[in-house]
């Protein structure tokens, strides 16, 4: 049981490299075929729209599938669109081949955390879930300064095989090791749907997580581009550089995962306030090549922890019942974020330069810190305190 959750994680690790792993070769893509930095960006925003926009209703139309089938299917489809991108002649075939794939992109992740905390008992169930959720923490750290330094060692084409055989692999060990997981158990009825849906609370909540996800990737998304043009870097140095801004997130997200369980909503408020301070600092030392390193090691600290802040905040305070829900609205809402974050880094781009798309964060954050001044109001309830530490630990890595 343990094997196969391990293969879930490697599995999470492979999708996330594939979606993210664009960030660090947006430059080489926008030259390579000949279009602007912002029409690049729709390689990662395009992706993320479609998870944000199917992602509800390919979970409806594939619960009655066997949950290692729909897996397996995922990771093939996904290694198969990295094929696809390294032979990619022209900048549409590459858009294709990265929008296919996102339809089944938030299966596996209700799947592989679902069959996580089954294979275990109740008392494990919280780290299954926490061993799933590192194969998108070590992806972050990992996944894209790996395909930069491919694509500067070799050239990008190289990088997206090497996504494709990761998605190879985890299929494999998959199909082989896993044992046959049955079908999700059937879903709330509309009735109690439309109760959930009914709390204006949770909808607050809901675009404060997708504002949370829009201000971290509106300047994260061009990182690479923002490195180069700004601060005159390297592709060596940028793609060392994106690995110590992942490798500061490890232990930043442990720090906020530990801040979470003692106060969330002041976790959250001081989360906020610290990126927007560490994105104004970008934008002061932005040509400056020694302060940016040691700002860059800051931010990799503070930004890794937003998925968790995100997660954490939207669950904080909801009634019980309406957790496995709320809970399966998450990855459109985180990729509803990324789009939004994306679409509008490369609208300030295209008219005002890459260096003031640090202006597009600073003000995404600073109204999500608004709104955490309405959302979640009240005391905290002793048995919500509980589930919070258990919410932590299965997101915290």
């Amino acid at each position: 049981m343990k094997r196969s959750i391990y293969i879930m994680a490697l599995g999470a690790f492979g999708i996330v490299t594939t979606e993210l792993g664009v960030i660090g070769i947006l430059p080489d893509l926008s030259k390579q075929f000949n279009v602007s930095i912002d029409a690049a960006g729709w390689l990662i925003s395009g992706f993320a729209l479609t998870v944000a926009l199917t992602g509800p209703f390919t979970n409806m139309l594939t619960a009655k599938i066997n949950r290692k089938t729909i897996m397996c299917l995922v990771l093939v489809m996904f290694a198969l669109s990295n094929l696809v991108s390294a032979v990619a002649p022209n900048f549409t075939i590459l858009m294709i081949a990265r929008i296919l794939p996102a339809f089944l992109h938030p299966v596996f992740w209700a799947v592989a955390v679902t069959a996580a905390a089954k294979q275990t008992g109740p008392k494990d169930a919280p780290k299954a879930v926490a061993i799933v959720m590192a194969g998108l923490s070590l992806a972050t750290v990992l996944g894209i300064p790996l395909t930069t330094y491919i694509a500067n060692v070799f050239n990008w084409r190289i990088s997206f095989v090497v996504s494709s055989v990761i998605n190879l692999l985890a299929f494999a060990a998959l199909a082989l090791f896993s044992p046959s997981m049955p079908i999700a158990p059937e879903q709330p009825g509309s009735k109690s749907l439309l109760k959930i849906l009914r709390n204006v609370n949770l909808w607050i909540k809901l675009l404060a997580a997708t504002l949370v996800l829009a201000g971290m990737f509106a300047s994260y998304g061009y990182l690479a581009e923002y490195l180069e043009k700004v601060t005159n870097m390297t592709g060596t140095q940028i793609s060392i550089l994106l690995l110590v801004f992942g490798s500061t997130g490890i232990a930043g997200n442990w720090f906020i995962g530990i801040a979470l369980s003692k106060n969330v909503r002041v976790t959250v408020r001081l989360f906020l306030i610290a990126l927007i301070v560490t994105h104004g600092l970008a934008y002061q030392f932005g040509g400056d090549f020694i302060p940016m390193v040691i700002i860059l090691s800051v931010w990799g600290f503070i930004h890794t922890g937003g998925f968790l802040v995100a997660s954490i905040q939207l669950t904080h305070n909801l009634p019980d019942t309406s957790l496995d829900f709320v809970n399966s609205l998450m990855p459109s809402c985180f990729n509803a974020g990324i789009t939004l974050g994306s679409l509008l880094g490369g609208f300030a781009i295209v008219h005002y330069g890459i260096h003031q798309v640090i202006w597009i964060t600073v003000s995404l954050l600073s109204i999500t810190l608004m709104l955490s001044f309405i959302s979640g109001t009240g005391k905290t309830p002793i048995n919500r305190d509980i589930l919070i530490e258990k919410d932590v630990e299965s997101y915290s890595l």
